[in-house]
């Protein structure tokens, strides 16, 4: 496959650049020369993650520590997109997180409107991003909110996500269906794949998803996403899919390319 054509790249994290194991972060080999070549050849690239515990600019500081070239503006998360998520459905009323302290200031001050103590009974959503902290008297409450009409937001509700010695579970995700199992409400991704993420990826890029390219290990996240915007799809072996025939997936999940890793883009662009 050529990419000579493509107008902007779209890299997930965890599986495609680097893998995690505790709070190390290795990074994959060829990613650097592959963000590089990209860099050089003067065309735009944003790095999404569903990563939501910490704020985009301190993951793009964590990149940046392990040698991976990334802006802050680059680095995009569902504490992006959910506003992007909000704007698109005209809500501007007020939000209960389930998040950590850093994220829950990181939007408080790009303008979300955070629900505190007990003084509402009403909120437009209920946003679950990651949280270290959980008890059932706040999944009580966002729970009734949900049934008084809030939206049941998540950033993600894969059940895991790639880490260099097996799955990591996802916090998120347990919250989200505790919260859909007691209300019956189908929640809402606003991270990877959905049409707030596609969204936030063209804004930063300046570019329509058709003539991007995606690249990540997931297919039900990653290939799903640039799937939805008829962006170029490239499944990469070495997180949590793993390297798979194309002729194993039903056409709507099949992504256009598989590479063993990260470094095989080298050849393509």
């Amino acid at each position: 496959m050529r990419l000579d054509d493509v107008r902007g790249f779209v890299f997930d994290v965890d599986g495609t650049l680097v893998h995690r194991a505790g709070a190390e972060i290795h990074v994959q080999p060829g990613a650097a020369e592959v963000l590089a070549r990209i860099r050089a050849s003067g065309r735009p690239l944003a790095i999404f993650t569903n990563g939501s515990h910490e704020a985009p600019e301190a993951f793009a500081a964590g990149l940046r520590s392990v040698g991976l070239d990334v802006a802050d503006g680059e680095l995009l998360t569902p504490l992006r997109s959910v506003r992007h998520y909000l704007r698109m459905q005209g809500l501007d009323g007020p939000v209960l997180l389930f998040a950590t302290e850093e994220a829950r200031e990181y939007l408080i001050r790009e303008g979300m409107r955070v629900l505190d103590g007990e003084e509402s009974l009403e909120a437009d959503a209920v946003f679950v991003a990651h949280a270290d902290v959980v008890d059932f008297a706040q999944l009580e409450r966002a729970a009734r909110l949900v049934l008084g009409g809030a939206r049941l937001l998540t950033g993600s509700y894969a059940p895991a996500y790639a880490g260099a010695n097996g799955p990591i579970f996802s916090r998120g995700a347990m919250v989200t269906a505790a919260l859909a199992k007691a209300t019956g409400a189908r929640p809402v991704v606003v991270g990877k794949p959905s049409r707030a993420a596609l969204r936030t990826v063209s804004e930063c890029l300046g570019t329509a998803p058709r003539h991007l390219a995606v690249i990540g290990d997931d297919v039900t996240m990653d290939v799903a996403l640039g799937r939805m915007g008829g962006a170029r799809t490239i499944l990469v072996g070495t997180g949590i899919t793993g390297t798979v025939a194309l002729d194993h997936l039903t056409e709507r999940r099949r992504p256009d390319a598989v590479v063993a890793g990260i470094a095989d883009l080298l050849d393509w662009l």
